[in-house]
């Protein structure tokens, strides 16, 4: 009975969603204030009634309900339980339920939380909002219904995805689709001002925060992404320039362009029509992401490679919601012109140039990502686009916004002197290049990555520190009172410094690890050890283990320094019987400043061991820096002004049923 319930309120849910994308906007036309209230209760009615289905088939996995085609597909009795709630969302039917369910669930923080807003304004984003929910509401019963029963239920059922079996992407698809489907609010609300023909610091007020909610969980969801993938699949990489890497990436760099571009909308009322724009590509990207993932154009290790029908029903949407967002956009783009002036040496266009790097970066991963298929389309051939392309377009363009980072933070608003910024970095510049020089000469030479990124790190790590010195008084005031003034400072200033930080500590990370990285490959018998690095690796046994669902061959690793034991080190060899699937899990010692990583391959037929082995330095702070970002990011959410809005809005008049709203 859980899944037929699940599968009406799926229905239901969709019609809700219809009369909320309709009534409300045409309220908002015509001023109606009684049919723009309709919005709010059903947003709230829609998320209650697909998180009821959700529920129902989160039940029907934790029951081993295998009368439901899904749970036999994606599930097994002897799996455990982590394993079978989060097996919910690691097919593609479930995944897109969890994906609406949290479209319905922005659609609602808007309803609740939405009350400073223009009540024509917040009809017309729910409208929107519900649209979007038609559309894949539409796409989920059609294609996708994760409720279909099976005529003969089997005894047990197919397992999941071997690869899918561990806490790290079990949470790594919410996070991400908090993120990815976040972004919809900051399209509905762009849509809502073109219709209205209306962008200011208020709306503008309004969308940073939601902005700022989507960019702080794609920025988790990807850092889990990128950790499953450095110590589940074996292959010793944090990032692999994968397609479904790029399709979460670019959405995140057109998010984090997105949330400084409306920075200077709220403060200086100009590049309005420009952040309308970054609004509707940043979701548009994420629809791009879906159809990569869900339509099986491009294969991928973790991508839901599908039918071609469901491939041309998101190409549907994507060409619908993308189509007609930018005609829209070039219907009433005039209307969003600013007579504002400002300098070249000023914030703003140091934050332009700053959406310049980052939508160009995100065009450089677009081109790599997608120009195998469009090659195949054009000539038949088969083409693949890897790191190499990626490494040499990509890099200059974080280089330059490294560079400008800190100057663009302290340089003022409208018209700034660039020698007068300069005055408190220039300690911060030379200290860079020293340190830059340091690091160039105790590795003796050889490649210039790591002291590049030396350079590009303490520079904006120091950058931060000078900025916040200048904000507490500079040299010629005492302690206490910069403190005080520190202590005064708005948290969202704080969560800039800290995102800042944060970024600095990932590009050392990066390159670091990079630059210096050492590795083995051999075959080795048990009992055998080598050198790498300065550490000695002795592979003591390999035992055959059960798991509860898996057969495991289990290595010993002993780990010397100097000749003193340091640690010891389990890599296995998984196969999953059901699945017929083999897995790698990589045995890691982690430490602050390096990585231990050994991956066991397969029996050799003179009996020895294939082995994989990497001295990896400074491998975590790449992850160290994607916490930092986002806690920087939470620290902004923070602020009162996100919570509050405007301390001048006031809640306005709601006119009588059927009177027009003034």
């Amino acid at each position: 009975m859980t899944a037929e319930l699940g599968h009406l309120t799926l229905v239901l849910a969709l019609g809700v969603a219809f009369v909320q994308a309709i009534i409300p906007l045409i309220g908002a036309q015509r001023r109606w204030a009684d049919w723009m209230a309709v919005a709010g209760p059903a947003a709230v009615a829609q998320f209650i009634l697909i998180s009821f289905s959700f529920a129902m088939l989160t039940i029907a996995f934790v029951t081993s309900d295998f009368s439901v085609e899904l749970v036999a597909n994606n599930s097994h009795s002897a799996k455990p339980m982590l394993y079978k709630v989060t097996g919910v969302w690691g097919n593609h039917e479930g995944s897109l339920l969890l994906w609406v369910a949290i479209l319905a669930l922005f659609g609602a923080l808007i309803s609740v939380c939405g009350g400073n807003l223009p009540p024509a304004l917040k009809a017309r984003t729910l409208a929107v909002q519900a649209m979007v929910g038609v559309a894949f509401l539409l796409f989920l019963l059609l294609t996708s219904n994760p409720f279909t029963r099976l005529p003969l239920p089997p005894a047990d059922g197919n397992d999941l995805n071997p690869l899918l079996q561990d806490p790290g992407l079990a949470f790594h698809p919410p996070f991400l689709y908090l993120g990815y489907v976040g972004l919809s609010i900051t399209f509905s609300f762009a849509i809502a001002a073109l219709i209205e023909g209306r962008v200011d610091a208020a709306w503008a007020r309004w969308v940073r925060p939601w902005a700022l909610l989507a960019w702080v969980m794609l920025t988790i969801g990807i850092a889990l992404g990128s950790w499953w993938a450095y110590y589940e699949l074996g292959w010793g990489g944090w990032w692999f320039w994968d397609p479904v890497e790029n399709a979460s990436f670019m959405p995140w760099l057109l998010a984090a362009a997105l949330l400084h571009s409306a920075i200077v909308v709220e403060k200086r009322d100009t590049l309005k029509s420009w952040t309308i724009l970054l609004a509707i590509l940043a979701f548009s990207f994420s629809l791009i992401g879906t159809f990569i993932v869900r339509s099986g154009v491009l294969t991928s290790v973790h991508a839901f490679a599908t039918d071609p029908t469901r491939g041309m029903f998101i190409l549907l949407i994507l060409v619908i919601a993308i189509g007609g967002s930018l005609t829209l956009y070039a219907m009433r783009a005039d209307r969003m012109k600013s007579s504002t002036a400002f300098a070249l040496a000023s914030r703003e266009s140091g934050l332009v140039l700053n959406n310049v790097l980052l939508a160009a970066s995100c065009g450089v991963v677009f081109v790599g990502t997608m120009w195998p298929l469009f090659a195949e389309a054009l000539t038949g051939d088969k083409i693949s686009v890897g790191p190499p392309f990626f490494n040499v377009t990509f890099t200059p363009f974080m280089v330059a916004l490294a560079m400008i980072l800190p100057i663009g933070s302290m340089i003022p608003w409208k018209r700034g002197k660039l020698d007068r910024t300069m005055r408190p970095l220039w300690g911060a510049m030379a200290l860079s290049v020293a340190l830059g020089a340091y690091v160039w000469a105790i590795q003796t030479g050889g490649r210039m990555l790591a002291p590049i990124g030396a350079v590009l790190a303490a520079w904006i790590l120091l950058g931060v520190v000078a900025d916040l010195w200048q904000r507490a008084g500079g040299a010629g005031t005492n302690l206490s009172v910069k403190l005080r003034r520190l202590r005064g400072l708005p948290r969202a200033d704080w969560g800039k410094a800290i995102s800042h930080s944060g970024l600095g500590v990932m590009i050392w990370g990066v390159v670091a690890l990079t630059g210096w990285q050492s590795e083995d490959i051999r075959a080795i018998a048990v009992g055998e050890s080598f050198e790498l690095s300065g550490y000695t690796f002795r592979l003591d046994s390999v035992e055959r283990i059960e798991g509860p669902n898996y057969i495991s061959d289990y290595g010993t690793i002993t780990v010397f320094q100097q000749g003193a034991e340091l640690t010891t080190l389990h890599p296995e060899k998984r196969f999953y019987p059901v699945q017929g699937m083999p897995t790698t899990e990589a045995g890691i010692s982690s430490g602050a400043f390096r990585d231990l990583y050994v991956s066991l391959g397969d029996i050799q037929d003179d009996g020895r061991w294939a082995m994989w082995t990497w001295v990896k330095p400074f491998a975590n702070w790449i992850w160290a820096g994607a916490i930092i970002m986002s806690l920087g990011g939470f620290m902004s959410l923070s602020d009162r002004r996100y919570r509050v809005g405007l301390a001048s809005a006031r809640k306005p008049r709601t006119p009588s049923a059927g009177v027009p709203a003034e």
